[in-house]
C-alpha cells in the first residue's frame, strides 16, 4: 500500500483553468488525493452557469463563498444563501446559475476525482481560435460520464 504525501496549498495557489466563461482554481486534484476527490474554487460571472446535466461518476458538494447562486434540483430552482452546503449525488439532474450582478465564487468538491480533467480538456477547446465546437464539448463530457440534459429529462421540469 502506498501512502500519499500530505499536501498544503496556500491561499490562492493551485492550477487555474478557464472554460465556459468560468475560472477554476484547482486546490487538490486526483493526483494529489489518489483519485479520491478533487477540490476547487469556481468563479462564475453574472448570468453564468452550466447547462442542465448529470454525472455518472462524481458526487458534488458546493459551498458558496461570495455572490448569489440558484440551484436547479428536484425539478425546481431555489436560491441558497452563502455558506450553505449543497450536495448533488451522481445521477441527479442539476445545474446552478449566478443571478446576481457580481461574480459568484464557490468551493466545490467532487468525489471521486476526475471532473477537473474534464474541465481542463474543455479549457483546451476554449483556448483554440474562434468559438469552441459544442459537439466536441458534448463528446468530451460524455467521455467523462457527464451528460447534458433537456427539460424532458427525468427530474427536470423547467430551466427558467
Amino acid at each position: 500500500m502506498s501512502v500519499l504525501p500530505s499536501v498544503v496549498v496556500p491561499p490562492g495557489a493551485g492550477q487555474v483553468v478557464r472554460a465556459f466563461g468560468d475560472e477554476m482554481l484547482v486546490h487538490l486534484d486526483g493526483a494529489q488525493t489518489g483519485g479520491a476527490f478533487a477540490m476547487f474554487t469556481l468563479t462564475t460571472p453574472p448570468g453564468g452557469g452550466p447547462p442542465l446535466h448529470h454525472h455518472d461518476n462524481e458526487d458534488e458538494w458546493f459551498y458558496p463563498l461570495e455572490g448569489r447562486v440558484e440551484f436547479f434540483r428536484d425539478g425546481a430552482w431555489s436560491e441558497v444563501p452563502m455558506g450553505t452546503v449543497v450536495f448533488m449525488p451522481r445521477g441527479v439532474v442539476h445545474t446552478f446559475r449566478n443571478p446576481g450582478p457580481a461574480p459568484l465564487r464557490m468551493l466545490i468538491h467532487t468525489s471521486p476525482a476526475g471532473f477537473e480533467r474534464f474541465f481542463a480538456r474543455c479549457a483546451a477547446e476554449f483556448d483554440k481560435p474562434g468559438e469552441p465546437e459544442m459537439a466536441r464539448i458534448v463528446q468530451i463530457a460524455a467521455e467523462h460520464g457527464i451528460h447534458f440534459a433537456t427539460t424532458n429529462s427525468p427530474g427536470a421540469t423547467s430551466t427558467a
